[in-house]
């Protein structure tokens, strides 16, 4: 292919030429031309209308146009239209198209964190979390994969956690409030989650969410508003 342009819904090969493992294949980015495993990207293709529709789960019909997942990455895209270029037809897109990525992110990480509530594969509060890291066990699921904690929690209660944790992964994009709505509880500072389908999806999309998010300003760093425990630990 011409200057080695990687088509964009198509698997790419390893500079050896080995052939990328399905699970992970590689997909080119229409605005920067960087080419990058499916996890750091989203996908996004055209509707009947002509509409440009992000496509979070990687499944609607058509031909993708992938975008690297960066609120920056998406608003450079819309203003330099790349979307109509890629599409090779012309395309409407929202304006508010970042943002409203970032509101699907956050709705689909804190789905995830409930639907491992629901399948047992999640713990709460500071005591629950904390032995669970200690003895390597969410409950009887199986040893934890990433720790949870409440932007607008403690510093003190993080650090204590992240300690034990390792080289866990940490999150800590996600309020208590929002936390603790996923997890049926009313405020939830601390979570761990067990090794899974559920958890490795969680990453992934928390990922994407950190990178489109933007903090509002002003706001206070995490661990100023002094949430130092969950209800969940005086509850249970």
């Amino acid at each position: 292919m011409d200057g080695g342009m990687v088509p964009i819904e198509e698997d790419v090969n390893t500079d050896d030429g080995t052939a990328v493992e399905p699970r992970d294949p590689l997909r080119r980015c229409i605005l920067t031309g960087t080419v990058q495993p499916k996890d750091g990207m989203i996908r996004f293709v055209v509707d009947p209308d002509g509409v440009v529709v992000p496509d979070l789960e990687g499944v609607l019909p058509g031909r993708g146009l992938w975008l690297t997942a960066e609120r920056a990455v998406v608003e450079k895209a819309i203003a330099r239209k790349a979307f109509a270029r890629a599409a090779r037809q012309p395309v409407r897109v929202e304006s508010d198209l970042a943002d409203r990525l970032a509101a699907l992110l956050v709705r689909r990480c804190l789905n995830l964190v409930g639907l491992a509530r629901r399948a047992g594969q999640a713990v709460a509060g500071f005591e629950k979390v904390r032995e669970a890291l200690r003895t390597g066990h969410v409950g009887r699921s199986g040893r934890p994969a990433v720790l949870l904690a409440a932007s607008d929690g403690a510093a003190d209660g993080r650090a204590k956690l992240r300690a034990l944790a390792g080289g866990l992964p940490v999150l800590e994009d996600f309020e208590a409030a929002a936390l603790g709505a996923a997890l049926g509880r009313d405020l939830v500072v601390h979570a761990v989650l067990a090794r899974g389908n559920l958890a490795n999806r969680l990453q992934i999309d928390a990922g994407r969410y950190t990178r489109m998010k933007i903090m509002p300003v002003g706001r206070s760093p995490a661990g100023q508003t002094g949430l130092t425990t969950d209800l969940s630990d005086t509850n249970d």
